[in-house]
């Protein structure tokens, strides 16, 4: 980019290639790889079969005869990505096959090693985790056609069918609210260095329309994600070894760790988006919330992590703000944290409906005389109703 002048602008201190952030899909991988190469044909013929291998109890056998594959030979962030979500898939599918009550303490080697593995080349755990469950695990279904959840449809599935399905895209259409949001950070912080209050304010009015508009999408969620089939089915495939009653002694990674390791499943708190606008408005949750948050960033993909630290340096927008005495500015500031605390809400009341309602009508259900008689729609896990 030439300033007017034929010299060159310097750089903006935060440009989002330098983090592996997509200007037109934001902390999305963008257009994810569908099939890995030829020799990981056994990894992607399990994958896609997961949830009649997990319902007809039959995928730990067909995992202990998967050939041992070296992730070596996997080339390319891409690659990597869907290998690491094809694997995170499968694990979670082999620990919870059986509910919470057939738990194993030990992933079998053909499957702990190339998963540690790719783990490490990500610099993500070996757990699923919101990177591989929304960001990676993606297609539209016309390659031409819109990012709208008519024409997506996820790569690799879980028990849950379309509300397994609804879930994953909701959120992906969050995240894709947050777009011009993510590129307002950059303006802003830039904007800050420049002195530049009239950008600056525009960047605050993009930040709080973003975050309005992730709102509306996390609205969709109640049309397409039941209830009942959320809490029962779908929720135990997100549960991790880290502070769990059904597995509290964590889980082995044979043929990596001959000591049991902990990780905490997936969370809406690993996704990028809120830590960031944490970090640029300056807002503080209290000690036990901001000790959670922290670490479910090491559950985020490397880059993105830079980033959220890179906004934690940066000037700060909230003292220049106060200093500035710009009513304007101040007028900004403040509808995006307002925007900020109204997306958080209604997040809880999306929690609550799924997750603290469902487990009270889950507990009645059971209480009820001939609760264990005919088939269920699925075991709702009684270890994390508390």
């Amino acid at each position: 980019m030439e300033a007017g002048d034929g010299t060159e602008e310097p750089p903006l201190p935060l440009a989002l290639s330098r983090f592996r952030v997509s200007e037109e899909f934001g902390f999305l991988l963008p257009d994810p790889l569908t099939e890995l190469p030829a020799p990981y044909g056994p990894w992607m013929e399990i994958a896609h079969e997961l949830p009649q291998l997990i319902e007809s109890h039959q995928l730990r056998s067909h995992v202990h005869q998967m050939p041992q594959l070296s992730a070596r030979h996997l080339r390319g962030r891409e690659e990597l990505h869907l290998a690491h979500l094809v694997l995170s898939f499968i694990t979670m599918g082999y620990v919870w096959q059986e509910g919470e009550e057939g738990t194993v303490q030990v992933l079998p080697r053909n499957l702990a090693v190339p998963y540690w593995e790719v783990s490490e080349a990500l610099g993500l755990p070996p757990i699923l985790s919101h990177a591989d469950f929304v960001l990676a695990n993606w297609r539209r279904k016309d390659p031409n056609g819109p990012l709208e959840i008519e024409n997506l449809d996820t790569i690799i599935k879980l028990p849950g069918g379309e509300s397994l399905r609804g879930f994953i895209l909701v959120t992906l259409l969050v995240e894709k609210a947050a777009v011009p949001g993510i590129k307002a950070i950059v303006r802003a912080l830039h904007a800050i260095l420049q002195h530049d209050e009239e950008t600056l304010q525009r960047a605050l009015e993009e930040l709080a329309g973003a975050i309005e508009a992730m709102r509306e999408a996390l609205r969709r969620m109640h049309d397409y994600v039941d209830p009942a089939v959320f809490y029962a089915v779908i929720r135990i495939f997100l549960s991790g070894w880290k502070d769990n009653p059904a597995m509290p002694d964590g889980l082995i990674y044979e043929g990596v760790s001959d000591e049991p390791v902990a990780y905490s499943g997936g969370s809406a708190a690993q996704s990028t988006v809120l830590h960031a606008f944490d970090e640029l408005l300056g807002i503080h949750h209290s000690e036990h919330s901001t000790a959670f948050l922290h670490r479910m960033r090491d559950y985020m993909p490397r880059p993105h992590r830079a980033f959220v630290e890179e906004i934690h340096r940066a000037p700060s927008l909230k003292q220049h703000v106060l200093s500035s005495g710009d009513t304007r500015l101040h007028v900004a500031f403040n509808r995006c944290v307002s925007a900020l605390a109204d997306f958080r809400s209604y997040h809880i009341t999306i929690v609550t409906k799924y997750i603290t309602v469902a487990a009270a009508k889950a507990k009645a259900r059971r209480a009820e005389p001939g609760a264990g008689a005919g088939p269920a729609l699925g075991k709702p896990p009684s270890a994390l109703e508390a």
